[in-house]
């Protein structure tokens, strides 16, 4: 059995998903009654957005790579980021990493165009959606994708701080994160919706909305056990 490294603690709550989503989902793919090992780095997520914030890609490369060292010093065989955001430095990253590592951005991806999607709409923090991280990704599917506009991004990636990003769900904020979605997808003629941060599962679950969910996070979650089981 492989063991799993997870880069977390950007942010905490979407961290104890992950861990929790890995050990379940592998019992019950297997059926077994013993568990995948895992080691979590859990870096600081105010460095890592202040780096983000100054568009110090290298700075942020640095962390993420940093943490994968000491995932591979405790014994993983792989790693894979839980977080969309330092996604944004995966090619950087990639290249200097000593384990291998899984994408949420390309697993999202594959799972979009197994469900036949035809065009997405894309939300997550400023940071996800400004940096043209999935449309980019999306495109070498031939799936287009689609990020709210500048104001909208800003209110989008509002509603994540503070409370959201700790695990938060408050109902109004809830609310206005709907009725902005289902605008957008009216005004884009999509069929799917990417949810881009790891925390946007606490508050849009199936059912909320009439359209294809794209859950990056659980999309991430099932490569990851997959991944162990090969």
């Amino acid at each position: 059995m492989k063991k799993t490294g997870i880069i977390g603690g950007i942010g905490p709550a979407s961290t104890l998903d992950y861990y929790s989503g890995i050990i379940n989902g592998y019992r019950a793919k297997t059926g077994a009654d013993d568990y995948p090992e895992i080691v979590i780095d859990s870096i600081n997520m105010t460095g890592m957005l202040s780096a983000v914030q100054n568009r110090d890609w290298d700075a942020l490369a640095a962390i993420i790579v940093d943490a994968i060292n000491n995932l591979a010093n405790a014994g993983a065989d792989f790693a894979a980021i839980a977080s969309n955001t330092p996604h944004i430095v995966f090619d950087r990253v990639l290249k200097q990493s000593s384990l291998p590592l899984i994408s949420i951005v390309d697993e999202t991806c594959k799972i979009a165009k197994a469900k036949g999607c035809k065009k997405s709409v894309v939300i997550g923090t400023c940071f996800v959606m400004s940096n043209g991280l999935y449309p980019e990704a999306f495109d070498k599917y031939g799936i287009p994708a689609a990020v709210p506009s500048v104001s909208q991004q800003e209110t989008i990636h509002n509603l994540f701080f503070p409370n959201l990003e700790n695990g938060i769900v408050v109902p109004e904020d809830k609310k206005k994160m709907l009725e902005i979605v289902d605008g957008l997808l009216a005004e884009h003629h999509a069929d799917s919706l990417v949810l881009g941060c790891t925390e946007l599962p606490l508050m849009i679950k199936d059912g909320d909305i009439d359209t294809i969910i794209l859950n990056a996070t659980q999309i991430h979650i099932d490569a990851i056990i997959n991944y162990i089981l090969v």
